[in-house]
Order: C-alpha cells, then sequence, then structure tokens
C-alpha cells in the first residue's frame, strides 16, 4: 500500500554528479522527478535508458541531440525522449530543469539498486 507524501525541494540534498551537474531527486513507485542544475559547458554524454523522459527548461538552454537530430531546447520548452532513444545534452548556458522519468531510474538510486 503506498502513503501520500508531500516532498520539499529544499530539504533534499543536492547530489554533485560531476563539477558542472547535480540533482535532486524524488521517487515514486513507477515515476522519477529530478530537478538537473548544468553550468555553462555542462556535457551529458551520449546515452540511452529505459525511461520515457521528458525534460522541462526552466532556466537556461541546452543544446540536445535526440536519435542523430540536434536542436535547442529553451526555457519553457519541454523535451520529451521515448525510451531506448540515443540522446545528449550540452548546457549553452547555466541551466536548470525539471525531468520526469518513467519508470524510475534505477541506476540513479542511492548504492545503484
Amino acid at each position: 500500500m503506498t502513503t501520500v507524501r508531500v516532498h520539499r525541494w529544499d530539504e533534499i540534498a543536492l547530489e554533485k554528479i560531476t563539477e558542472m551537474i547535480s540533482q535532486k531527486i524524488v521517487t515514486g513507485e513507477r515515476e522519477m522527478l529530478a530537478q538537473i542544475y548544468l553550468k555553462r559547458g555542462a556535457l551529458v554524454p551520449m546515452h540511452s535508458h529505459e525511461s520515457e523522459q521528458m525534460t522541462y527548461i526552466l532556466q537556461g538552454a541546452l543544446k540536445v541531440v535526440v536519435d542523430g537530430e540536434e536542436m535547442t531546447v529553451r526555457e519553457g520548452e519541454v523535451l520529451h525522449i521515448p525510451s531506448h532513444t540515443p540522446h545528449q545534452a550540452e548546457a549553452l548556458e547555466d541551466t536548470f530543469e525539471l525531468d520526469v522519468f518513467s519508470p524510475i531510474r534505477m541506476d540513479w538510486l542511492p548504492g545503484d539498486v
């Protein structure tokens, strides 16, 4: 049985992924919500995963390559990346984004569950 819970971003520890990328995550049973902070020039290398991904740019801009197609995603825009689709991103400026993943990214959970 699932319990209703309120999460407060300001109470979630900021996890440093690299010198250029940090994140905060909240997970449910089938969805994951992540705040991602990328410094200008940060590069997320080409990768793919089972999770479908929605990326909402709250501030900044990303140059992304999705399945071989290059595009720029800016503040106020949402990028949808289907499951198993190769993609990469480069921060064109300091960027703050909100990502939704379903199913959750197991590789992002503590202890790499």
